[in-house]
């Protein structure tokens, strides 16, 4: 998926972004950029890999590198960003949090018109350089803002640093966030809210879906107002988003376990103990021990100093093995035990399953699992929150082919709860885990967890819903 952060104020701004920055980094693990502005040095930019390091190490030594009162940071899970341009428009920076999935179609037709890319990632377009190039073509910066919002397929979010201030600009249905915090003297804008309290910004606000704000040191000037149209991505309550952030005004560790407090109170298993995955299970994990009355213990632990998560690493050997080095058995906890594992959601199935056999092998006498949403029958067209390629890589698709001999029939039945689809698909992913017993959390739950209307939350990869606005 990937995160942004940008900063402006009155005074020196590269500890607050880099900080800010570093802030995001459980969004993405492949790339990461800082770009500064100063009025008398211009642009200062660098990018690195963090397929090996993580953010702070790669950029704490080249901080006196970088000067200036405004500046953006990225974590990005696509191309190198930021992207410097020099236009009719001036001289800026952008990065993006996207998704464009008619990439070369656009770059195409860009090509034909006589523009041309220069920066290219494995011999592939930078989607960030496409955005500028869109950018480039209105007469002003929100023209062509908009001109991205019409053209793509997907969504993209974006922070713009010009030489006079920082343009945030919203997906048109707010699929990602962006929220705005304040203290004095300056202005910062992010991907998560957790980037604030410890650089002591105060939350101000969301920018809205499709709104696009200027962001100066003493204040913010709206250049487009928001869309009544909104489709926020429910799985950043439910996955992606650190549990200390809110969204739309709604926290996300709130949002958990009130989920698996709900999941909890209807669920009516007999066990010993609850334990969460963690991390995005162990909100959920709480709250279903709270509604079922059974005892929360760490019957699983994260080694935090070294493992990152483990969706976003290029190949699937290596998301195996970053998924079992970074969660520690604790045997004492598991022998003899009947538990209840909570889980955020079961994409492959295959670090869920090889989990569960060490569970077994440490002498637990059942394993019950609980997943905090639905399943996930379709693959997400608008942002990329795994390293899947194909809807095949889901487990619930690979069940229904081999049930219909196509992967693709009677998908509205299969992600129907109850449905007779429903529970084969159900009962038949258990097995293939090697559970004593497996439920999803109910749609109508999560909606009611977060607390904003359906139509105001994309549930595409649940049920297939979440595109039906059509853009301003």
């Amino acid at each position: 998926m990937g995160g942004f952060f940008g900063t402006i104020s009155t005074k020196d701004c590269v500890k607050d972004l880099f900080y800010g920055t570093d802030y995001n980094s459980h969004l993405g693990t492949k790339r990461a950029g800082m770009v500064t502005f100063d009025k008398e040095r211009g642009f200062s930019r660098s990018i690195h890999s963090l397929e090996r390091n993580y953010f702070r190490s790669r950029f704490e030594d080249e901080l006196d590198n970088f000067y200036g009162n405004q500046g953006l940071g990225v974590i990005s899970d696509t191309d190198p960003q930021p992207i410097i341009v020099n236009s009719h428009l001036g001289r800026y920076a952008v990065v993006t949090v996207a998704k464009i999935n008619n990439l070369r179609e656009i770059a195409d037709e860009l090509l034909q018109q006589r523009m041309h890319f220069s920066e290219l990632s494995a011999n592939n377009i930078n989607q960030t350089e496409l955005v500028a190039l869109l950018i480039n073509m209105g007469k002003t910066f929100v023209e062509g803002i908009n001109l991205v919002h019409k053209k793509i397929k997907g969504s993209c979010s974006m922070l713009i640093l010009t030489e006079d201030g920082i343009i945030c600009a919203r997906d048109y249905l707010g699929r990602t966030p962006i929220v705005v915090g304040k203290k004095e003297g300056a202005f910062a804008a992010s991907s998560e809210s957790t980037s604030f309290p410890n650089l002591d910004f105060k939350m101000v606000r969301d920018i809205g879906p499709g709104e696009i704000v200027k962001m100066k040191a003493d204040g913010l000037e709206v250049l487009q107002p928001p869309s009544q149209n909104e489709q926020i991505c429910s799985f950043l309550w439910v996955y992606y988003g650190f549990p200390s952030s809110d969204y739309e005004g709604i926290n996300v560790e709130m949002v958990r376990e009130t989920n698996g407090k709900k999941m909890g109170e209807e669920d009516e298993i007999e066990a010993d103990l609850v334990c969460g995955i963690p991390d995005s299970g162990v909100g959920m994990a709480l709250g279903y021990s709270e509604g079922n009355h059974i005892p929360y213990k760490r019957a699983v632990v994260k080694y935090t100093p070294t493992w990152p998560r483990s969706f976003t690493p290029g190949t699937q050997k290596r998301r195996d093995l970053v998924a079992k080095m970074k969660l520690i058995p604790n045997p004492a906890i598991l022998k003899d035990q009947r538990i209840v594992f909570c889980d955020d959601s079961i994409v492959r199935g295959t670090q869920l399953r090889d989990n569960v056999k060490m569970f077994f092998e440490y002498g637990a006498k059942e394993v019950h699992v609980r997943i905090s949403c639905p399943p996930l029958v379709y693959g997400c067209p608008f942002i990329g929150f795994t390293a899947s390629k194909t809807d095949m890589e889901l487990i619930t698709r690979q069940v229904i082919r081999d049930f219909e001999g196509d992967e693709n029939v009677n998908l509205e039945k299969y992600a129907t709860t109850n449905s007779p689809e429903y529970n084969r698909m159900v009962e038949e992913i258990c097995k293939r885990l090697g559970l004593t017993s497996l439920k999803f959390n109910k749609i109508e739950t999560l909606i009611e967890s977060i607390g904003l209307p359906k139509c105001k939350i994309c549930t595409h990869c649940f049920d297939g819903t979440g595109c039906c606005h059509k853009k301003d």
